[in-house]
């Protein structure tokens, strides 16, 4: 079994258009995300998956693998897995799907996602840290996840989630652990060739969140609880102001 880290980078964002070649503190963004990805113990290969020949060039600029991938995609899943076809992976390889716009991604979170495949039936796996903060269950940018006694995520939602009905919000973190998802996933390939032909579900579509699709056709979701989330993903430029300020500040 092989773990390979895939980062797509999409140039035609509608809040950011260029948010990959966005400057961070001197370095783009891509560049960051990719040399964290490198970081980690366990991936053999990491590679670029893009639909634009100005990431391109970026990427061999610094000297790393990319390949075009189509622009019709609507997700970086189906990015994914057509870089799987492309490279020959077999299916029982894993890939990883490193977001391309958290430049402080944690390469111990990439490792700690690869330990999710254990068993032959280990197919999908995500992570999920504790919410510390009331702002953060109430805050529907931020996506909750439940999981069963299996670490196995039963749902993800926008909305805070389980709804304590009998307590203030402020007695909510007290009494039990609420979940942040941490944005990052792993495959198996015979797996994520398998989620992208499936239609788009209502959850999906209600939640907007690809993952609820895979749990509404059946597919078990394995999670791993890490210590920490990671630092401000980008998704516009004022995120950038933000971010600069968490490093200062050691956040």
């Amino acid at each position: 079994m092989k773990f390979i880290a895939v980062i797509p980078a999409r140039y035609a964002s509608t809040r950011f258009p260029g948010k990959p070649l966005a400057d961070i503190n001197g370095v783009s963004m891509i560049e960051r995300v990719y040399n964290r990805a490198k970081e980690s113990k366990n991936i053999s290969r990491v590679i670029v998956a893009t639909d634009d020949e100005r990431i391109v060039d970026c990427v061999k600029k610094f000297g790393g693998e990319v390949i075009i991938t189509d622009v019709n995609h609507q997700s970086g899943t189906d990015r994914c897995a057509e870089v799987a076809l492309k490279i020959g992976l077999k299916i029982q390889d894993v890939v990883i799907n490193v977001q391309g716009d958290e430049p402080y991604i944690y390469a111990a979170h990439i490792d700690e996602l690869t330990t999710c495949f254990e068993t032959a039936k280990d197919e999908l796996a995500t992570l999920v840290s504790v919410i510390k903060s009331e702002h953060d269950v109430v805050n529907s940018n931020v996506v909750k996840a439940i999981l069963n006694k299996n670490n196995e995520a039963i749902y993800f939602s926008r909305a805070a989630v389980p709804h304590k009905r009998n307590a203030e919000l402020s007695e909510w973190l007290k009494q039990g652990h609420y979940y942040k998802h941490v944005g990052i996933y792993g495959y198996k390939v015979s797996t994520l060739l398998s989620i992208t032909q499936l239609d788009k579900s209502f959850l999906e579509l209600t939640e907007s969140l690809e993952q609820l699709r895979w749990i509404e056709n059946g597919y078990k979701i394995k999670v791993k609880i890490v210590s920490s989330s990671t630092y401000t993903a980008i998704d516009s430029p004022a995120d950038i102001e933000l971010l600069l300020k968490q490093l200062k500040e050691g956040i």
